[in-house]
């Protein structure tokens, strides 16, 4: 059965859950014109009215809901030269496929910077350009294009310099090369000022870009790039000669890195991830396929393996070891070659998550002290932190008390750090004001993440400007307030429920997968699982005992509700989470993902 959702107060009046979270309705009561749209959708789309409901709450109507539940390249591709300065860009790079010219690729050195330089080596290198390619060391080169990386490019013999998610505010090191080589920048950070490198800069985000893909990556910039590239080359005729790469099956790699740096799963970008994981999932790519394999992703067309498998494999190298690690991963040609790769960087992830561990256990209280003493934003930095994971220690903090939070590790005198921001707070352009008021050697980055750099002595005055700068967050409750979709009895909980509600995936940033209440159920069997007991299984029943229903709980040892669903005592709980139907050898699982609980 599933109950209302149109009241403004608390879902199932939890104010306070067992997790310290205040239950919300993600849409409030709908208007008569939205209650009259949910009616038109479920005759058009013959759906039931909650899933109406839920597109109605996402600004999904009748006009929207096709191109939304079935996006298709052919019809919501727009034309790359929207962009500025692609058009050129297309020209230039029409010019070394013809003259066979040697090309250099600087990316950055996370998913995206992988993601983005695999796909232009492999179509580059296959239509006769001898590629080089670099992907920086986060620590002795640090993040962007620097003179040694270039000066071996252009000592190498590239006459042409790509710089891929990186380049946009490092005007001072590419202009220093005009004359040696041309440069183009495929970038999808904001511009930390108005100076902008001299060449071409194909930035969505550019001041003077009017494309309205602001929420592209830098992959997904890439990908647009080589449509271009394709029609300039069909223009001038040397596609009658010659063959281009399939576009399509480079779909892979943008839907990877579009999900991986947290980009809008809406418009264009649902486009790319819906077909990028239907080519993902069919194994094609050997790095991938074999990356999946070391660890355990069963349905690579699902956004969740992505961004919590595969991701911060590739991002490990990165982190804590070899920085282009990730990158000969993605463009590797066999499984015998793959392999290893994968291997290594299965291994040196788990190395990542014990280093990662140790910093969190540090950083955690140093954070609630932050915040009990009326800090707006949480800054913290050490000598003994790992510059490689303080990104991840960053995001984690952000989730336990809803504050932007930014993160570093100090090298000589120097703090580098990451920041990772709550939504509705821009910390991207909280960064570059920064740098502006001449607090940071570096900084940029998007809404929801960035980069910094800066000198020691400035550390307390840039958290002071921080404060000040994003000093809403003062107003946010102590955590985030858990936005729930709709109310079900567990009976309402079924299989038919569960693919439906899988049709609005893929899910993500801008997309998020909708959050159940389920109302009333006892947890009857709990059991810890998994190597380390850190997962736990539970039976749920219904109130009345004739429903029963399989839960699961990631990471229980960080729940502050463990308690009550281990409590033998077998109290009567609300749970919140995602409902799923999972297919296994053939089977069909449907299992409640439990995000939150309260005592009913």
């Amino acid at each position: 059965m599933i109950l209302s959702s149109t009241s403004h107060d608390s879902v199932l009046g939890v104010r306070s859950s067992a997790g310290k979270r205040q239950w919300i309705w993600r849409q409030g009561a709908l208007s008569e014109t939205q209650k009259r749209l949910v009616l038109a959708l479920v005759q058009q789309i013959e759906c039931t009215e909650l899933f109406a409901r839920i597109l109605i709450s996402r600004n999904i109507g009748p006009d929207q809901a096709e191109a939304f539940l079935s996006p298709r390249l052919d019809r919501d591709l727009p034309d790359p030269s929207c962009l500025k300065d692609m058009d050129p860009s297309a020209h230039r790079l029409a010019e070394a496929v013809e003259r066979h010219e040697t090309i250099g690729i600087l990316g950055d050195y996370d998913v995206d910077g992988a993601c983005g330089t695999a796909l232009l080596a492999s179509v580059l290198k296959e239509m006769g350009c001898t590629v080089l390619t670099h992907i920086p060391d986060r620590i002795t080169e640090g993040y962007g294009p620097n003179k040694a990386a270039l000066e071996a490019f252009i000592s190498q013999g590239a006459s042409l310099i790509l710089c891929v998610d990186c380049g946009t505010a490092a005007h001072d090191i590419l202009d220093a090369f005009e004359g040696q080589a041309d440069r183009i920048v495929l970038d999808h950070h904001k511009p930390n000022g108005t100076m902008l490198p001299k060449g071409l800069v194909i930035n969505p985000n550019r001041l003077d870009c009017t494309s309205a893909l602001g929420s592209l990556s830098a992959t997904g910039v890439s990908f647009f790039a080589m449509i271009a590239l394709r029609r300039e080359l069909r223009e001038r005729g040397w596609l009658e000669s010659h063959k281009f790469p399939n576009l399509l099956s480079l779909l892979d790699l943008t839907a990877l890195a579009t999900i991986c740096d947290v980009m809008p799963l809406r418009g264009i970008n649902r486009t790319l991830v819906t077909q990028g994981l239907k080519v993902l999932n069919n194994g094609q790519r050997p790095g991938l396929a074999a990356l999946a394999e070391c660890a355990g992703v069963r349905d690579k067309s699902n956004a969740m393996a992505c961004g919590f498998a595969l991701g911060p494999r590739i991002n490990a190298g990165g982190r804590i070891a070899q920085s282009d690690l990730g990158l000969k991963l993605l463009l590797s040609t066999s499984e015998n070659e793959a392999r290893p790769l994968a291997e290594k960087l299965d291994q040196i992830n788990r190395q990542r998550q014990t280093v990662e561990s140790t910093t969190l256990q540090e950083a955690m209280d140093r954070a609630g002290q932050q915040v009990e003493a009326g800090h707006a934003t949480i800054f913290l930095h050490d000598a003994n932190w790992h510059p490689g994971i303080v990104g991840i220690v960053a995001g984690r903090l952000k989730e336990r008390f809803n504050r932007p939070t930014l993160i570093g590790a100090t090298i000589e005198g120097t703090i580098k750090g990451s920041a990772r921001s709550v939504h509705g707070l821009d910390i991207g352009n909280a960064i570059i004001a920064a740098q502006q008021a001449d607090l940071l050697l570096a900084g940029g980055g998007h809404a929801m993440a960035a980069g910094f750099s800066l000198e020691s002595e400035k550390a307390e005055a840039f958290h002071d400007f921080m404060d000040k700068a994003l000093s809403q967050a003062l107003t946010l409750p102590p955590q985030e307030a858990l936005p729930i979709d709709e109310i079900l009895n567990l009976s309402g909980a079924t299989a038919l429920l569960a693919k439906e509600l899988a049709r609005l995936a893929p899910f993500g940033n801008g997309n998020e997968e909708p959050i159940l209440a389920i109302s009333h159920v006892r947890c009857t069997r709990s059991d810890r699982i998994g190597k380390d007991g850190n997962t736990l299984r539970v039976t749920l029943q219904s109130e009345d005992g004739l429903t029963r229903l399989k839960g699961i709980v990631f990471r229980i040892g960080e729940k502050d509700f463990a308690s009550l669903l281990e409590d033998r005592t077998r109290p009567l709980l609300h749970i919140a989470g995602y409902l799923r139907l999972e297919e296994w050898q053939g089977n069909e699982n449907l299992t409640f993902f439990i995000s939150d609980v309260s005592a009913s």
